[in-house]
């Protein structure tokens, strides 16, 4: 009788777990007016403008549009049931947290002296980082935050291999954002609401179809975070166009940041060998071989972009026999200030 009823509450709990999953795939996915099947496997749909997932969100409802879509439809990538499974698996084991055993870093940051900051820019080329397991990510990004470290409030955009959350090895244009350190708010791309979307051909979870090589063509694009200082929402651009924007409404404490930076993160669980980084290989002053981030710049209150000084800029690497940074300042009038970053990985501890 007892191993019964565990077998009939386990069932309830799984028959819950389905029904709320089915719930989350209702909100997330609208009606679509167009609907578009990619090359790679996942769908497409062109939702009207204003029923997107982010004004789901209850501190959007009364949101009015910063932007209009000339046509009246935005791309949002369909979300799958797998998604979702996948993406809470992905978020209890966050990249973007410090100190988590496994997670390396190799980064550039200006701290809160030269602050506050309204904005960050940069160029960056685009590589497929090997990954051997399905649960381990190797990113590049730049990121605007402010707030103590257990109340982070954060954005991230870049790309990524992340097996977890996409179901495959190839690497995907991603942003993230937070408001209590990944806690209890925000997501990945539009796995929840809260990011407004405004590009009707560029959307969040894209697949990258070429990548940079080793020793030859660098292929990359520009991104910048920025702060409209009327709404105070933050933009994203990417490949010089605007993608869309997080609400101001959605932070905590973010109408500035106190820290902007740039650089690249691994993830693998403890005590197994962590992933490459970039390109997989060490910075060196030819541009050709590691991942970097040229013409860096960030906005203080002055509203103009700047470059960062020798002193002002602050590189961290946690493991240098597996990943370096280097910041090289003004580099050439072609690179501008500029950083390298990445490493082979292996046994990097944790």
């Amino acid at each position: 009788t007892s191993g019964a009823r565990h077998k009939v509450h386990g069932t309830q709990n799984a028959q819950q777990e389905d029904l709320e999953l089915e719930r989350q795939l209702e909100l997330l996915n609208k009606p679509p007016i167009k609907t578009i099947h990619t090359n790679v496997g996942y769908i497409v749909d062109c939702i009207d403008i204003n029923k997107q997932p982010a004004f789901d969100h209850p501190l959007l409802k009364n949101h009015k549009l910063q932007d209009q879509c000339p046509t009246g439809t935005v791309p949002i990538r369909r979300t799958t049931k797998n998604d979702l499974i996948r993406g809470k698996s992905f978020l209890n084991y966050h990249i973007m947290t410090q100190d988590i055993p496994g997670v390396h870093i190799a980064e550039v940051s200006l701290s809160s002296l030269y602050g506050p900051y309204y904005g960050v820019n940069g160029t960056n080329n685009i590589f497929n980082p090997r990954v051997s397991r399905k649960d381990q990510v190797s990113s590049s990004h730049l990121w605007v935050q402010n707030g103590p470290v257990e109340a982070t409030n954060k954005i991230a955009a870049g790309w990524h291999v992340a097996p977890q959350l996409y179901g495959d090895d190839k690497t995907y244009i991603y942003s993230a954002w937070t408001s209590d350190n990944f806690k209890r708010t925000g997501c990945y791309n539009i796995r929840c609401s809260g990011f407004v979307q405004i590009s009707k051909g560029n959307y969040l979870g894209a697949h990258v179809n070429n990548y940079s090589t080793y020793g030859g063509t660098m292929l990359e694009f520009v991104i910048s975070i920025t702060q409209d200082r009327v709404t105070k929402n933050w933009w994203l651009n990417m490949g010089n166009t605007n993608i869309g924007y997080f609400p101001a409404a959605l932070f905590s404490n973010m109408t500035s940041a106190d820290q902007v930076g740039w650089g690249g993160r691994t993830r693998t669980p403890p005590n197994t060998p962590s992933p490459p980084m970039g390109s997989g290989h060490f910075p060196d002053p030819t541009f050709h071989h590691a991942c970097y981030f040229r013409l860096v710049s960030f906005q203080n209150e002055s509203i103009g972009n700047y470059g960062i000084g020798p002193y002002e800029a602050q590189t961290f690497s946690d493991r240098s026999n597996c990943f370096r940074v280097q910041y090289f300042g003004y580099y050439a009038e072609e690179v501008g200030y500029s950083l390298q970053f990445g490493g082979p990985g292996g046994s990097c501890g944790n």
